[in-house]
């Protein structure tokens, strides 16, 4: 089914973020993460000491300005990596 005019295309997919400056950038990212709650299905954070990095991954649902505002907030923030993989669902 083809979304009607006006109407945006909905995507499912996952965010990798990588954060490597963890205790400078992870409110930030926090922050950026619960304005876009509305679009995160599942988050799962881990903090992977022995390469001093937090690998966070994200499952989402949305549209894709929405969910490329939130990658490209996420990416301009020094010292956080972000790639993503969507589907659409439609």
């Amino acid at each position: 089914m083809c979304p009607s005019p006006g109407e945006k295309k909905s995507r499912v997919g996952v965010i990798g973020i990588i954060v490597t400056d963890r205790e400078q950038q992870a409110e930030r990212v926090n922050e950026i993460l619960g304005e876009f709650g509305d679009v995160i299905v599942g988050r799962m954070g881990i903090p992977y000491r022995e390469r001093n990095i937090s690998v966070i991954a994200l499952i989402v649902d949305g549209d894709t300005d929405t969910l490329g505002a939130l990658t490209g907030r996420l990416g301009s923030i020094p010292g956080v990596r972000v790639k993503s993989a969507l589907v659409s669902t439609g």
